[in-house]
């Protein structure tokens, strides 16, 4: 009938659900993907472009957005 072998028991999920493996880049010991990585930097960003005109948004949010690229190329992101 059924398998009599018992199936090892998963380990529980972690309350950070945008982590990696850790060991993969030394500039993110954390492993965090890049949607979790900088999430100041992004807030910042993602708030500035929402709130101001699309036809400037793109010169006002330029110093924020350089910011968000500095912050993700510190965990070795290419951006």
């Amino acid at each position: 009938m059924g398998s009599s072998q018992s199936v090892p028991a998963q380990p529980p999920m972690s309350a950070e659900v945008c982590v990696t493996k850790p060991e993969v880049n030394p500039l993110n010991p954390k492993g965090l993907k890049p949607c979790c990585a900088c999430p100041e930097t992004k807030s910042a960003r993602d708030d500035c472009f929402l709130k101001t005109d699309a036809s400037i948004a793109e010169e006002s949010c330029r110093e924020l957005v350089q910011k968000h690229i500095a912050c993700m190329r510190g965990y070795g992101f290419k951006v």
